[in-house]
């Protein structure tokens, strides 16, 4: 089986940073697109930021220029660097991978993480 498994949430103040970590385990073969997504209570969830296997990278308009997504393939884990906070970016924060589990078929499976919370307030 595979678990993501998020890190990094918490509460910071407007103008700050957090930098979230996203990190697959199980029987892996190739980790391969990934993505951040972000739920606030009352609405629905969100794309933020998503990579491809090959680094290509797409950004939701409301977090262009603040955040970053990267890639680490070795360590199977993807990264969501957010700088200048806002409170509006207040939510649960969600880990999406497309994971191959064998080299015997080129099916991937997605797979989400538990989510981590990112609180932004004065």
């Amino acid at each position: 089986q595979v678990q993501l498994v998020e890190s990094g949430g918490g509460l910071v103040q407007p103008g700050g940073s957090l930098r979230l970590s996203c990190a697959a385990s199980g029987s892996i073969f190739s980790f391969n697109a990934a993505g951040w997504y972000r739920q606030a209570p009352g609405k629905q969830r969100e794309m933020v930021a998503t990579i491809t296997s090959g680094g290509t990278t797409n950004y939701a308009d409301s977090v262009k220029g603040r955040f970053t997504i990267s890639r680490d393939n070795a360590k199977n884990t993807v990264y969501l660097q957010m700088n200048s906070l806002k409170p509006e970016d207040t939510a649960a924060y969600y880990c999406n991978a497309a994971v191959r589990l064998s080299a015997l078929t080129p099916i991937s499976y997605a797979y989400w993480g538990q989510g981590t919370q990112v609180t932004v307030s004065s």
